[in-house]
């Protein structure tokens, strides 16, 4: 008699003539939550979508976009855009009862904070959140990173604090709060996340000051601050955000003036030099933003620029209907542009509170999440 695994060897080898490459090719045109039930098929269909997965179209982080209704901030829709598959999907899942507005740090960190809560969710599709105790120091729009085990809080602090420039630590793993030395202090009148960017490469987290480029790195090993640096690659650049890809210091920068913008590009930070250096020999220009691409987001209100992977997503929130995304090469290879139609945006959406942050998300994660009840309804474009 036949065991059950003897018959499914079986059942492999005889449809093993139908699959191989084509298998394969078919399921790399395929949204990755339509690959959860083509894994449980047989053993044969999950190695070619293994294959698939890592050679022929491999996974991409996800663009979340959380739109939350400022008066009842509890009501929360969440969408996704997987751009393996250029789709759009809206999440139906469990949502915690949210008492403070969401707030995101530019990558795929998402968190609340109030004076009574600090919680942040790690988790690819927010199904698990890690409540805190609020942090010392009341803050309004500080800088938030994580970097390792740690949840980095910098400035950002209400006017009734002594000290606008506070720092504070948040060890995931002991679950403490640990007060740090100061951001510097030319970095006063600018301490809160509306004029500074963030990176993290390795443990060390760079703030940059917007405008002049301005840029010190906390060394979260022995929590102290180096700089300053400047990374903004010429002086006509007037504007300009850090972020990290693959590990290396990326910024991205406008050239011209705020009420004429001419262009828009990516540099890599290929080294660390004192502020009084000359400008720009150290910085390597990798793209600029076709012009044709440009005129899609730039207008009235400010650019917003999240860095997601190895793809830096830019939107204008007052011309939401397009998002501009630019998939860098690796080791600085070359790199690919072009326009999202972003399906979220409608009279009710440009009302509420529109958060956007990134997603590392897995095959094994949305088997989890169906596993909860969760649904993914696709959105046409």
């Amino acid at each position: 008699m036949e065991t059950c695994s003897e018959e499914r060897e079986k059942t492999d080898h005889s449809e093993a003539p139908i699959q191989g490459d084509i298998l394969e090719i078919i399921f790399s045109h395929l949204p990755l939550i339509h690959l959860v039930s083509p894994s449980h098929v047989s053993r044969a269909w999950n190695r070619a979508l293994s294959t698939s997965l890592r050679h022929v179209n491999p996974v991409k982080p996800w663009l979340t976009l959380h739109i939350q209704n400022p008066r009842a901030l509890h009501l929360t829709t969440t969408f996704a855009y997987d751009p393996r598959s250029r789709t759009w999907f809206q999440i139906h899942a469990p949502h915690p009862n949210h008492t403070s507005p969401l707030r995101a740090s530019h990558s795929t960190l998402l968190y609340t904070l109030s004076p009574c809560e600090f919680a942040f969710s790690l988790d690819p599709l927010r199904l698990h959140w890690h409540h805190a105790c609020s942090p010392r120091v009341s803050r309004i729009d500080p800088i938030v990173a994580r970097v390792g085990p740690r949840i980095v809080l910098a400035g950002g602090a209400c006017d009734f604090e002594d000290d606008p420039l506070a720092v504070e630590v948040y060890d995931m793993e002991s679950r403490a709060w640990t007060r740090c030395q100061s951001m510097p202090a030319i970095l006063k009148d600018s301490s809160a996340s509306t004029w500074l960017s963030t990176a993290v490469v390795g443990e060390r987290m760079y703030v940059t000051e917007k405008n002049s480029g301005v840029t010190y790195s906390l060394d979260c090993n022995t929590m102290t601050w180096n700089g300053p640096l400047e990374v903004r690659p010429d002086r006509s650049v007037f504007h300009c955000v850090t972020g990290a890809i693959g590990g290396r210091l990326m910024v991205a920068g406008m050239v011209g003036e705020a009420e004429k913008v001419e262009e828009v590009k990516l540099w890599e930070v290929k080294g660390e030099l004192a502020l009084e250096s000359e400008l720009g020999y150290w910085c390597e220009e990798l793209a600029a933003m076709p012009k044709e691409l440009m005129v899609k987001i730039m207008g009235t209100g400010s650019i917003e620029v999240n860095w997601i992977g190895n793809s830096v997503y830019f939107q204008n929130l007052w011309k939401a209907e397009e998002i501009v995304v630019c998939e860098v090469g690796n080791n600085g290879g070359s790199c690919e542009w072009e326009s999202v139609r972003n399906v979220t945006v409608s009279d009710v959406s440009r009302m509420q509170r529109t958060v956007f942050c990134g997603a590392h998300v897995g095959l094994q994660d949305l088997k989890k999440a169906i596993n909860k009840n969760c649904m993914f309804v696709e959105k046409v474009v």
